[in-house]
C-alpha cells in the first residue's frame, strides 16, 4: 500500500463532484461497517453523506464503485462540516486502486473542459 507523504502541495488536486452520488462503504478494524455516499473525491481524499459522523481521527477501508471499478483505500476521518457531510483523506491507497481514482477524475476532467468550450464557443457575444 503506498502511504501518502506529508508534503505542502503547491496547488490543490482536481476534484470531482458526483451528480449521482455512489454509494460507499467504510469498515472499521473491528468489522463494523457503514455506508454513505461519495459526495466529492480528490488523489488526496473526499467528502462523505453518512447518516452520522464517524469520530476523527477514526481510520477506516474505504471502497467505492467509480465507471473504472472499485477503489479501496485506507482513509482518515476528519471534522464533521455537519450533521451529515464528513471530509476524509487518504492514508493509504494501492497503486491499481490510485491509478483508477486518477483516471476517473482525468475522465471527469476532461469532460468539464469539453463542456466549457462548447458553453464558450455557443456563447452569443
Amino acid at each position: 500500500m503506498t502511504p501518502f507523504l506529508e508534503t505542502a502541495p503547491r496547488r490543490r488536486p482536481p476534484r470531482v463532484q458526483f451528480s449521482q452520488t455512489p454509494p460507499a462503504v467504510l469498515r472499521f478494524q473491528t468489522g463494523r461497517r457503514v455506508r454513505g455516499k461519495l459526495q466529492v473525491v480528490s488523489v488526496t481524499g473526499g467528502l462523505l453523506n453518512l447518516s452520522s459522523p464517524l469520530d476523527q481521527g477514526s481510520r477506516v477501508k474505504l471502497m467505492f464503485l467509480t465507471d473504472e471499478g472499485a477503489v479501496l483505500g485506507t482513509a482518515e476521518m476528519l471534522p464533521s462540516l455537519s450533521p451529515t457531510l464528513q471530509p476524509f483523506r487518504f492514508v493509504g491507497i494501492e497503486e491499481g486502486d490510485e491509478n483508477r481514482l486518477r483516471n476517473v477524475i482525468q475522465s471527469f476532467s476532461d469532460h468539464s473542459r469539453r463542456d466549457q468550450g462548447s458553453i464558450v464557443r455557443d456563447r452569443a457575444w
